[in-house]
């Protein structure tokens, strides 16, 4: 089979035509990079009570870099995707990024100050920004239309589920924290010296798992007839979904990639016919971080304390939340690709507007305990179910297969630094606006991304990746 192979009609094979087992075996191979991400990006949470007094750390700034540090990483990782993943493929770069979570997180739990804690967190920050570009890029490159919203929300699944084994471990490790304990008691002990130190350290198992399981993962088909590869991509789609299905692909493919095979640069994306929809992407990648739900990962011990509760609490109730954001995430999973990518960012965008209201009041107001425990967790139960998957959903499938890797990373360098002002700025918001004005800017914040998605965002679900290329670019 050459690279001239005729287009043929733009229509999906049979679903009955599906080897969804491979499918759905190499999906959730790729997407333990989600795994390993959410279990990074989160474990800082429940090691900052401990870390911070180990590091000595007194103020809201120190606290902020400590905590958004790992962005800056997650630039560079996500730039270095967009460079090299449309030249070197999808497969090699995220092996690297496993490699990297493994080295780093035994740097941080071995590091003696807090300048080396700094610098391993940066670089585990550069795996997450390669895991968040490539394993929902990837996934989106293989799968069937009328599953790719299913599919790729399991990237989605796998970090809500490194959130929760994150969030297990942490106070697995300090249950037995004593309650009412000092800032004195807690640095000289067990869990001030050593406990924070094994939070990060257990990263490097399933890293581990992640680079063996990647032995077994083929080249996105996607990537390679890009690359001229054919006969190779014929073989691996082929196994998708059959001979027919591989040719009807093939010619979809050709028809929205270069003959020349030129190297492809981020000037391209400079395109006034892309100027739309990289705008679009942008957008919703900034608004899935400005909407504020990760401050509460971040920071449960803020939220939570400023809700009346003390440390052992605190660790209890991140647990809550974790167990919240997985049980409502299997809910995405069911509606993604049923009720559609519009309804859901539009759910989301208004009910955390609704909940991060009637949080300010509570706040405000003085209210504590369990009721602000139910509005965190219907906070979090709101974006498991909308913006957390289904923004990746779509910024994996807007964007035209020539440009794919280039366009994704830097609606996900947009994100990550979206996620950085954001993680900086809540010690310094909650400072300035109290924690009640904090969550009064977040909601307005969801009610313009809920405007913006009104207006700007089309229905996905059920198209090829060339059938959007052809109704949002041409």
């Amino acid at each position: 089979m050459n690279a001239n192979v005729p287009a043929g009609p733009a229509v999906p094979a049979p679903k009955t035509g599906y080897n969804l087992a491979y499918v759905w075996c190499i999906s959730i191979v790729v997407a333990l990079g989600g795994l390993l991400f959410g279990y990074d990006w989160v474990v800082i949470g429940g090691a900052k009570p401990f870390f911070e007094r180990y590091f000595q750390l007194d103020n809201p700034a120190l606290s902020g870099w400590a905590n958004s540090c790992a962005l800056i990483g997650c630039l560079v990782g996500v730039m270095v995707a967009g460079m090299l993943s449309d030249r070197f493929g999808r497969k090699r770069l995220l092996m690297t990024a496993a490699l990297t979570f493994a080295i780093t997180s035994i740097g941080n739990a071995l590091a003696p100050n807090f300048t080396l804690f700094i610098i391993w967190r940066m670089l585990g920050g550069v795996a997450i920004g390669l895991a968040s570009n490539l394993s929902p890029l990837y996934i989106a490159e293989v799968a069937p239309a009328h599953l790719r919203g299913r599919l790729v929300s399991v990237n989605q699944l796998t970090i809500v589920i490194g959130i929760l084994l994150a969030q297990f471990i942490n106070w697995f490790l300090v249950r037995n924290l004593p309650e009412g304990a000092t800032n004195e008691w807690i640095v000289n002990s067990w869990f001030g010296q050593q406990g924070w130190r094994w939070m990060f350290g257990l990263t490097a198992v399933p890293s581990v798992l992640f680079i063996i399981g990647m032995f077994f993962v083929p080249e996105s088909p996607r990537w390679l007839v890009t690359k001229g590869r054919v006969d190779d991509a014929a073989k691996i789609l082929g196994k998708i979904g059959g001979a027919a299905y591989a040719q009807t692909a093939i010619g979809e493919i050709n028809q929205t990639i270069t003959t020349t095979r030129e190297k492809i640069n981020f000037r391209e994306l400079l395109d006034p016919r892309l100027r739309g929809v990289l705008i679009l992407g942008i957008t919703l990648a900034v608004f899935q971080q400005w909407c504020g739900i990760n401050v509460i990962f971040n920071y449960a011990e803020d939220i939570f304390s400023a809700a009346g509760y003390d440390i052992s609490t605190v660790l209890k109730n991140i647990a809550w939340t974790g167990s919240v954001n997985l049980a409502f995430t299997f809910v995405a999973l069911g509606t993604v690709d049923k009720g559609g990518r519009r309804p859901l960012m539009l759910f989301g965008a208004a009910g955390l507007a609704l909940i991060y209201t009637a949080m300010g009041f509570c706040y405000f107001t003085g209210v504590q305990g369990w009721p602000m425990l139910l509005l965190v967790l219907a906070a979090i139960g709101c974006y498991a179910m909308s913006l957390g998957p289904v923004t990746w959903v779509v910024i994996s499938e807007v964007f035209p297969n020539r440009i794919r890797g280039a366009a994704m990373a830097v609606a996900v360098a947009a994100l990550w630094g979206a996620c950085f002002v954001l993680t900086y700025t809540f010690p310094l918001l909650n400072s300035a606006l109290g924690a009640y004005g904090t969550f009064w800017l977040y909601a307005a914040i969801c009610l313009a991304g809920f405007i913006f998605i009104k207006i700007k965002l089309p229905e996905t679900k059920g198209k090829t990746l060339e059938q959007l290329e052809k109704e949002l670019v041409d």
